[in-house]
């Protein structure tokens, strides 16, 4: 089967977005503060990333309320009831349990009933998009009308390891719907492009992902995001310059600027869904909610490509035409994002449970 194409490049015919929902927390903590905090200049760290400060979970927030919290937007916006929904599917890497699902504890808050399908998704910090496209092909086939995507993380990080910087909390959640609903966004095509790179792991049982420094994370990353958007381009026959917003997997501010060049991406095409500096690396929430900031500010009619990442590794693609314009409202992650309250270096290791 040498040179057989396994992802058709079929457009969605029977796919929208209805309802979308980002949450992130308000606490945050500085770059510096981490930095400082292990004898290092604060400035050059934050410079060298291009990230200010990083979203941080409550003490009482893990991956399934943050989720929740995400759900219930979307559910607003989509102006449907829980009980509508045929499938939720949550991708984490911090599932609170390693055996006991995330998606039933979801499930069962928003009050979705019992008739829909659940499963737990796990690609680093890709697992979002892969809902996303999964809950399209259920709706594509006829086999359910409504489905749940949602990418949340607490992230985790070793005290003083290179990953503390970024690694961040928040969630994203998309509601995808067949043509029984008005779509806010049209859900057009999908690509992924995976393989067994390595990048960073973490194994059953330990606390913290492991990672090989400046050998792993930015080969990798740039290899499959660029790599997955290329192929996406050439698949659909489209040129970057037909989209209007590009969001690409956000692990820190340099890697997608750079990734963005290379590709011919503009500083323009990223400005909306560009939140890493302010929000630092929310994980499998990353890119969905950087698309969730594209579709509460983009304007009717213009096209969006994101461009997901996964540690292990691999990238999904998708593009969306905008069908609505958006009313601005206190659940924006506009207004979230202004909404702070700054914590030190010893509250924060509290909240994490570390001390």
């Amino acid at each position: 089967l040498m040179g057989h194409v396994m992802i058709n490049n079929k457009s969605f015919t029977q796919v929208g977005i209805i309802g979308f929902g980002g949450y992130v927390p308000s606490l945050r903590i500085k770059v510096g503060e981490i930095a400082e905090t292990y004898g290092k200049s604060g400035e050059q760290v934050a410079a060298s990333l291009g990230v200010k400060q990083k979203a941080v979970a409550g003490k009482d927030e893990d991956a399934v309320s943050l989720g929740v919290q995400a759900s219930r937007i979307a559910l607003l916006r989509a102006k449907i009831k829980p009980e509508n929904l045929g499938a939720i599917l949550v991708g984490s890497e911090s599932h609170p349990y390693a055996v006991k699902p995330s998606g039933s504890i979801v499930g069962e808050i928003l009050g979705a009933g019992e008739d829909y399908l659940t499963v737990d998704l796990e690609f680093a910090c890709k697992a979002g998009t892969s809902a996303m496209i999964l809950i399209a092909g259920l709706i594509e086939a006829g086999l359910i009308e409504v489905g749940l995507a949602i990418g949340a993380d607490a992230a985790q990080s070793q005290p003083g390891d290179a990953l503390e910087y970024t690694a961040g909390a928040g969630a994203g959640a998309i509601i995808l719907g067949s043509r029984k609903f008005p779509w806010l966004a049209q859900l057009n095509q999908v690509d992924s492009l995976s393989s067994d790179t390595p990048d960073f792991w973490r194994k059953e049982g330990e606390k913290y992902p492991s990672h090989a420094g400046r050998f792993t994370g930015g080969p990798a990353y740039f290899k499959h995001v660029i790599g997955s958007t290329e192929k996406f381009l050439a698949k659909t026959r489209t040129k970057i310059s037909d989209y209007n917003h590009v969001v690409l997997h956000m692990p820190n501010a340099k890697f997608p600027q750079r990734a963005a060049a290379k590709l011919g991406i503009t500083k323009e095409q990223l400005s909306l869904g560009f939140l890493v500096p302010e929000i630092g690396n929310p994980y499998s929430a990353a890119s969905l909610l950087g698309l969730i900031s594209v579709l509460e500010q983009g304007k009717k009619q213009e096209k969006v490509l994101v461009t997901s990442y996964g540690s292990g590794a691999g990238s999904d693609s998708l593009s969306l035409t905008i069908r609505k314009n958006i009313n601005k409202n206190k659940l924006d992650l506009k207004t979230q994002l202004n909404e702070i309250e700054y914590i030190n270096y010893s509250k924060y290791l509290q909240n994490r449970g570390v001390i």
